[in-house]
């Protein structure tokens, strides 16, 4: 079992930065991929971004490339989504996910994704 916590979300203008925490609990993380999705009002779960673990990989949807970067901290068993140039378009809940599976990779389809974080809400002004 690997719990999710995330943190770091709020009202920011456009243009300005967040970074978002995800503290993983229940066991160290290894062999696992890190996502980081979000849903604003109405819509689904958007793949944001994701990192492999074994690797430190990372992959990015297109629309925030240049602006986010997912990193990790081992020793503290976290993953984080730094965002600068914030837009209003950004505006949703984000949620930390970890896909556990033995020969995981990172993929942009949530259901593949064994756990979740509660979210956490980024607000963007214009």
């Amino acid at each position: 079992q690997v719990q999710l916590v995330e943190s770091g979300g709020g009202l920011v203008q456009a243009g300005g930065s967040l970074r978002l925490s995800c503290v993983a609990s229940g066991r160290t993380l290894s062999r696992d991929i890190m996502a980081w999705f979000r849903q604003a009002p109405g819509k689904e779960h958007e793949f944001v971004a994701g990192l492999d673990w074994r690797t430190d990989w990372t992959f990015y949807r297109d629309s925030v490339k240049d602006r986010f970067t997912v990193s990790r901290d081992i020793a503290k068993n976290t993953v984080y989504l730094q965002m600068d140039s914030l837009k209003p378009d950004d505006t949703a809940v984000y949620y930390c996910a970890a896909d556990v599976s033995l020969l995981a990779f990172i993929r942009m389809t949530p259901n593949v994704y064994d756990y979740w974080g509660q979210g956490t809400r980024v607000t963007v002004s214009s």
